[in-house]
């Protein structure tokens, strides 16, 4: 497989599913700030660290950005803004008020069971501007759907798209306003829409590699959205087990009674159930089933009481 050329100066820290992944911009001509675009998920923080600071070399971090305020994006946050006092933070708009607020629940973090420590922000990435990172100057675009207040960030010279989680090689991420009863899988649709108009050469994912087949990837996510479409329940399942597995992949271990507790226990997955699930059978052995739908496919495995992420 051929290697996908980066931007000058651009280096792609590729994370996995807990942590988002990080791309680091450098001007090599030393005029453009250094930045950081997302940061990963909190029990990363040190790894998010050692990687930023053996790739500066000791330089600065001046520029700090989140596509959007989901936990695994911006965990990293607070740390890097310890490390790098005078890094300047830009965030997505539309949540402004909630993060200068530090109100939690309101940012999805007490709601979801996840963490993230406060940061502070100093700019909002206001869709339709154009802001400097490394060498180049990256077009903000709102990217609804997944999250409501998402941008994704575009380089026109190189046509290189920062698609976050409103385009993997292989889907998107879930739809959460969906969850919550917002249509939203309309703005999905726009979304990728305008993702064909900007015709990225290269797209830079929140979760996965680097990917060229940029095209062929749009069609098989309307694929997937046309079927969340055709089959909401389907969506709301995928959705409850992602949030499992991702507290799964946080703890790496656990007791599956602690497992199971702790489901019980998470107010999105009481609103999933009582919005889509009552009906089958009562929080507990939903909770129960969806341990079993990670078993099944290879996501989980047990040892003895203990729960064990693969």
């Amino acid at each position: 497989m051929a290697t996908i050329l980066l931007p000058a100066g651009a280096t792609l820290f590729e994370r996995g599913w807990l942590s988002s992944n990080n791309l680091l911009l450098q001007d090599p001509a030393g005029r453009g700030p250094t930045a950081l675009i997302d940061s990963g998920y909190c029990t990363h923080a040190t790894q998010t660290l050692a990687l930023v600071a053996h790739a500066l070399q000791g330089a600065p971090l001046e520029r700090l950005l989140n596509t959007h305020l989901h936990s695994d994006h911006c965990g990293g946050n607070a740390a890097l803004q310890q490390r790098y006092p005078g890094v300047h933070t830009a965030i997505p708009p539309g949540q402004a008020a909630q993060v200068r607020d530090w109100d939690f629940d309101a940012l999805s973090y007490g709601p979801t069971g996840q963490e993230c420590p406060r940061f502070r922000f100093d700019a909002t990435l206001q869709p339709g501007s154009t802001v400097q990172l490394g060498a180049a100057d990256w077009q903000v675009h709102a990217a609804p759907g997944h999250d409501p207040h998402a941008v994704v960030l575009f380089e026109p010279a190189t046509r290189t798209l920062v698609s976050a989680d409103a385009l993997w090689q292989n889907g998107f991420g879930v739809v959460f306003p969906e969850l919550e009863g917002d249509a939203a899988f309309a703005e999905v649709g726009a979304t990728l829409d305008l993702i064909e108009r900007l015709a990225p050469a290269v797209a830079i994912p929140g979760h996965g590699s680097v990917f060229d087949d940029v095209v062929p990837a749009i069609a098989r996510a309307r694929r997937r959205l046309d079927s969340f479409v055709a089959a909401p329940l389907k969506h709301a399942h995928y959705a409850a087990k992602v949030l499992l597995k991702f507290k799964l992949l946080e703890l790496q271990r656990i007791a599956e009674a602690d497992l199971l507790a702790w489901a019980q226990q998470t107010a999105y997955l009481r609103t999933l159930h009582a919005r889509h699930f009552a009906a089958a059978g009562d929080l507990a052995n939903w909770s129960a089933q969806l341990v079993d739908d990670l078993l099944r496919s290879g996501a989980a495995a047990r040892e003895g009481a203990l729960l064990v992420n693969l």
